[in-house]
């Protein structure tokens, strides 16, 4: 072969046939970063999606991610976090749900409804713009930052709009971690009907396991549940929210994509129903969704210019803490009226 038609080196050919690889090895590096600080702290508050997100910001500010590494990074702030919320079902069986029973199933729907929209209520009145309202909504409605990850994929914010709702709930979601063990004498719940509100309205699946179990192995256990109907209830919500964007008309809301990895979800959950998987491949399920799901809040925060984050002002804050009053009252007010 002649030196003329010789395949080009290595180091040339490689961001051609891989453009993708810099950027998701930079996501995939910061995620495993912060699961193995989680790990080694055993701290709950120390989330590895907030930690990987947060990373990506400080990273981002020292300097701005290059355009060898952006397809990758879309890749991970896109594709490779809907897997995370498909891979997700593994968590949810109807079984679970069924065991609990139809009085915990009522007090996290009717949370999640009204929560929702009150938070797009409270939204408008504050002035917070309409996508970042949504998405504190969905965040603080069903499962923190994975909600915000699956409701941006039909509300399409900006990354700094998405980095601030992940931010709020986090803020309060701790808060309500806290608090919730302390309010649990002061209101008479305890057992069961305490891990129901917990899990009911306290943000992050990691936050209600934390808190419920803080009254015992009964309350926590029916915390967990409880928590893992809201997630299944992301499905339904994500859909709701994408054809609510279609029917808007106009611009970018009447072209809001059929958000189908939540049909994945739901089959997933189904799946996970029908059979048994063994508890090796339930842990490396788990350790999958949060792999996917920190890869890609580090692409966001990666992207994210903290001047245009600032700009936002104190009002969405002020949407979260209202939002997160609004699901714990609504629990509780479900659970002493329906005698759970």
């Amino acid at each position: 072969m002649s030196i003329a038609n010789a395949p080009p080196p290595l180091h040339n050919r490689w961001p051609s046939a891989l453009p993708g690889l810099p950027g998701l090895a930079l996501a995939a590096a910061i995620a495993l970063v912060s699961m193995a600080l989680r790990a080694a702290t055993g701290l709950a508050p120390l989330n590895p999606l907030i930690l990987a997100m947060v990373a990506g910001v400080l990273i981002g500010v020292v300097r701005a991610p290059g355009p060898v590494l952006r397809p990758g990074l879309a890749l991970a702030s896109r594709p490779v976090m809907r897997a995370g919320i498909v891979l997700l079902g593994f968590q949810v069986t109807l079984g679970q749900i069924a065991d609990l029973g139809p009085g915990a199933l009522a007090v996290a729907a009717m949370v999640l409804a009204v929560t929702y929209v009150a938070v797009r209520g409270l939204g408008r009145l504050l002035g917070v713009p309409r996508a970042l309202t949504a998405l504190i909504g969905a965040g603080t409605a069903v499962c923190g930052a994975s909600a915000i990850i699956a409701a941006n994929s039909v509300v399409r914010a900006d990354d700094e709009d998405a980095a601030y709702a992940v931010a709020c709930v986090t803020i309060f979601g701790t808060i309500a971690m806290l608090a919730a063990p302390l309010l649990a004498g002061i209101l008479g719940l305890t057992g069961a009907s305490y891990g129901i509100w917990a899990g009911a309205t306290i943000h992050e699946v990691s936050q209600v396991t934390a808190a419920a179990f803080q009254l015992g192995p009964e309350a926590g256990q029916a915390g967990t549940v409880t928590k893992l109907m809201r997630v299944m209830m992301l499905a339904p919500l994500v859909l709701v929210m994408a054809l609510a964007s279609r029917r808007m008309g106009g611009g970018a809301a009447a072209s809001a994509p059929i958000p189908w990895f939540v049909f994945g979800f739901a089959g997933v959950v189904v799946l996970n129903s029908l059979i048994t998987l063994p508890p090796e491949v339930q842990a490396l399920l788990r350790s999958g969704v949060t792999l996917f799901l920190a890869m890609g809040l580090a692409a966001m925060g990666l992207a994210i210019q903290p001047q245009r984050l600032r700009a936002r002002g104190l009002r969405p804050l002020m949407l979260a803490a209202l939002a997160t009053v609004v699901a714990m009252g609504t629990g509780l007010g479900l659970i002493l009226g329906l005698g759970l």
